[in-house]
């Protein structure tokens, strides 16, 4: 049971695997927010998973170009490229040079960590230009991060720390209903509810080119 007021309804033209994802795009909308992202500003976003990709869409709404986004995963960079980002996989290629390299040695407007919150944070501040912006999202496992102070206070970076989703339902609502955001372009598993254990062990060891696992309630 909860108080009404934190409740949105949802419209009937959003079924019900996209509306649970209002959630991730929610967090996405509000980490976007916080990087303050102006029509043509360069971004990078280390993650591709369902956050990650949400933010490709909701950065790439703001006008964003272009976003480049990192993973080791193949088939994640398949979907980020498809929504319109540059994919760059760490397994193949230093994502810090790549960028440089791209940005002709400037780096990115906007840095936006959605990973593992570890060596991840200090890709992003290298990443950024000076004066740039570095948005932390992703959880780091031991409550701690790190990041090599002078690269901060040398670029002048402004470090912003992302929580959930904050009042944003009827925002995400609004892009999913008008097809601004796919969101369903996320998804690449469906199980049935008695078959959670499953879906959840699939998601968690990355197998079978998992993205984002919807469990069916009414399957």
């Amino acid at each position: 049971l909860v108080p009404a007021h934190t409740c949105f309804p949802v419209p009937n033209s959003i079924d019900d695997a996209a509306a649970a994802l209002l959630e991730p795009l929610g967090v996405a909308i509000h980490a976007t927010d916080l990087a303050k992202a102006r029509v043509a500003d360069s971004a990078v976003i280390v993650g591709a998973g369902p956050i990650g990709l949400s933010l490709l869409q909701t950065m790439r709404a703001s006008g964003a170009l272009p976003i480049y986004v990192v993973d080791q995963f193949p088939w994640r960079l398949a979907v980020a490229e498809e929504l319109g980002g540059i994919p760059i996989n760490f397994r193949q290629q230093d994502p810090i040079k790549a960028v440089q390299q791209a940005t002709g040695g400037r780096g990115v407007d906007i840095a936006i960590e959605a990973a593992w919150a570890d060596h991840s944070i200090q890709w992003c501040a290298e990443m950024a230009r000076l004066g740039g912006r570095l948005v932390l999202v992703g959880i780091p496992g031991n409550n701690r991060f790190e990041m090599n102070h002078a690269t901060a206070r040398r670029k002048g970076l402004t470090i912003y720390m992302s929580r959930r989703m904050k009042h944003v339902y009827p925002r995400a609502i609004r892009l999913v209903e008008s097809g601004a955001i796919h969101v369903n372009a996320l998804i690449s598993h469906r199980f049935p509810l008695e078959e959670a254990p499953q879906a959840f062990a699939l998601n968690d060891a990355y197998q079978d080119q998992v993205v984002k696992v919807i469990i069916d309630i009414n399957h």
